[in-house]
């Protein structure tokens, strides 16, 4: 670590401290002070330096190596934070505070327990506390000054909180508020999924949200034959909320209960699964709800909170919200109501034959915008030699054909259907397959009204089956007493994926989706209309031929943000690609090549030295080469860019 002189680190606890007086967040405009930048979760940079006309100069400013504890996946989805010209960011096995134009390091913490992964949160303080920065263990919510990087132990037991259930990211911060989910196993019985909340100053547990309600609370009745008691899931799993500052209204967005694929001994539409949650951010008091997925069988949960934005329609402002799921729904609500904007249909669906299961009769279907990922399936949709190569085309005929050729889907929330050992199979093929709107989540323009979101297609064949007292059903689910859960030639546990594998010239294998391009795109929808403005296909296939390789990839581990220098920027897709389109037309403007992949939200901000930077956390997934000490190499870092001098 970099030894700072005293009067360095006493101007940055007097900028730091100017900050606390407002005791507000939001930010200069050249700061980034949370995930999403700000608390409606917008992600919207008023920055202008770079723009449409010059971003084509953009290049590399420097770059910081981390080589994090326990590999690069829990670190690669990290998004730093900039405070008056500091970067503060979690690289697994430490916090590091950084010069954010020169990535020169001010002060490192060691997490000396559990990891530090996805974001840090900071408090400005009050009058009688310097600001913190809060980050989580999963175990404990832990406190450090945000000048030193020293535990801070007037918060909580000596700097640290310690949580009766776990989570594993930095709290949303409202005022003097600490507001967290909860990270559950995927055991139908368990701990429970509720989102709590602490006091900043000290730590003192604030209330406590029943994600499953209990008996005499709104909901409750959504629950038959006791299906809510011990049960686990129903959670706010993801590493940040939004929040109306106007109404101090706190918006989470509830997963599914557990078990995923097996609903049978939860019985009815299960609230507040798959549900944004509208509740007093002070309080926790219930304000509104609204359901996206009744009686959850996919997980398909909801991974990004809602983000906030006022739309126009005939003359007439409406504080709105939009949120996106791993379906591809987008649905535009009022956000003090929860009312759509634009109307929603219950329409019926499918219903399976598993033995005891409870089939909702229909669910929730948005009338604007059009669905942004592809529902329905047809034998038409699979992939020719004309749209990738023969020997991938072949590849998905085989795939198709172990099977037995024939499948069925009735569009958006097809059901699995039981299947028997020596019997004949009935598969089902499912669109979008943990595609959709993943954990990346959306921007959005609040002067405009126009949203930004990137969605991956794909599908999942598979069937339900007996459990085997002996199958890995994965994700922590040993032991478990549920009756069926979800199967596929693959084995227990696992919906093949709708994709097949085929060998390069060079003998590298790759594995493509088996449906027709695009496999990612990128939107902007119109939300004073409900409209899309425009979309494009998002990542290239770089192991097809040259004239084929514009299929769009997945992209769910990103998202994108937006300035006002007219620019989207999103890394997102597994090709090393970082972006930066035309906010207006969809164009793509400017691309940097990176070494490893940029599967992260990135960041806009000005240094210290006046300049606007680009930053985005960047990973290489897969295995990691060894080093000469038998540790992991470097197989991380974040990427920062600007305009050159």
């Amino acid at each position: 670590m970099r030894i700072r002189s005293v009067l360095l680190s006493t101007l940055i606890l007097m900028s730091l401290a100017g900050c606390a007086q407002s005791n507000s967040i939001l930010g200069e405009a050249g700061d980034w002070p949370r995930y999403a930048r700000d608390l409606a979760g917008t992600r919207y940079s008023p920055l202008s330096e770079i723009n449409a006309e010059n971003v084509s100069r953009l290049k590399e400013a420097w770059s910081f190596r981390v080589r994090p504890k326990g590999g690069g996946a829990l670190v690669s989805s990290a998004t730093p934070i900039v405070i008056d010209g500091v970067l503060f960011l979690p690289i697994g096995n430490a916090i590091v505070a950084l010069e954010s134009h020169t990535g020169d390091e001010i002060w490192r913490h060691p997490v000396t327990a559990g990891i530090a992964r996805r974001t840090v949160s900071y408090w400005p303080g009050d009058e009688d506390h310097q600001p913190r920065i809060f980050y989580s263990t999963g175990a404990s919510i832990m406190a450090l000054s945000a000048e030193t990087g020293k535990i801070d132990p007037d918060f909580g037991d000596a700097g640290a909180v310690a949580l009766d259930v776990s989570y594993n990211s930095a709290p949303t911060v409202y005022k003097d508020v600490l507001i967290i989910g909860a990270n559950t196993a995927e055991m139908q019985r368990g701990d429970p999924g509720d989102s709590r909340a602490f006091d900043a100053r000290t730590g003192e547990k604030l209330w406590e949200f029943h994600t499953v309600p209990r008996p005499g609370e709104t909901g409750h009745e959504t629950w038959l034959d006791d299906g809510w008691k011990d049960r686990s899931g129903t959670n706010v799993w993801v590493w940040y909320m939004t929040v109306d500052q106007e109404t101090d209204t706190l918006y989470m967005p509830v997963g599914g209960p557990s078990a995923n694929y097996y609903g049978g001994d939860r019985p009815g539409a299960n609230l507040f699964g798959n549900s944004i949650v509208a509740v007093d951010a002070h309080t926790g008091a219930l304000k509104w709800y609204f359901q996206t997925i009744h009686h959850d069988l996919w997980d398909w949960d909801l991974p990004p909170p809602p983000v906030l934005v006022d739309v126009e329609i005939d003359g007439k402002t409406i504080p709105a919200l939009s949120e996106t799921g791993k379906n591809g729904l987008m649905y535009i609500l009022n956000r003090e109501t929860g009312e759509p904007v634009f109307g929603v249909e219950e329409k019926p669906v499918a219903a399976g034959d598993v033995p005891g299961e409870w089939y909702s009769p229909t669910q929730p279907f948005p009338v604007k915008p059009p669905q942004l990922s592809r529902g329905v399936w047809t034998p038409e949709d699979v992939v020719t030699a004309d749209d990738t190569t023969e020997e991938h085309a072949a590849a998905c005929r085989a795939l198709l054909d172990s099977y037995g050729g024939t499948f069925f889907n009735a569009g958006s929330f097809t059901p699995f259907f039981l299947h028997e050992e020596g019997k004949p199979i009935k598969a089902s093929i499912n669109l979008p397959h943990n595609g959709g709107a993943n954990w990346g989540g959306a921007a959005a323009d609040p002067k405009k009204g126009v949203i930004f979101i990137n969605t991956s297609e794909g599908g999942s064949i598979g069937w339900i089956e007996k459990r085997k007292a002996t199958g890995d059903y994965g994700r922590g689910t040993q032991g478990s007493t549920q009756a069926y859960d979800r199967g596929s030639l693959s084995g227990p546990g696992a919906y093949s994926s709708f994709s097949a594998s085929f060998e390069e010239e060079d003998g590298q294998k790759v594995t493509l989706p088996c449906i027709k391009p695009p496999w990612g795109r990128l939107f902007a929808i119109d939300a004073n209309t409900g409209e899309i403005k425009w979309e494009t296909r998002l990542g290239v296939s770089e192991a097809l031929p040259k004239e084929k390789q514009n299929t769009g990839t997945v992209n769910f581990f990103g998202g994108p943000i937006v300035t006002a220098g007219g620019l989207v920027f999103i890394g997102a897709t597994n090709d090393h690609r970082f972006r930066a389109f035309d906010a207006e037309s969809g164009e793509e403007l400017w691309t940097a090549i990176l070494d490893y992949h940029a599967q992260a939200v990135p960041i806009t901000y000005r240094g210290k030295d006046g300049k606007q930077y680009v930053a985005v956390m960047a990973a290489n997934f897969g295995a990691s080469p060894r080093g000469p000490d038998g540790g992991p190499l470097n197989n991380e870092a974040l990427m920062v860019f600007a305009l050159p001098d």
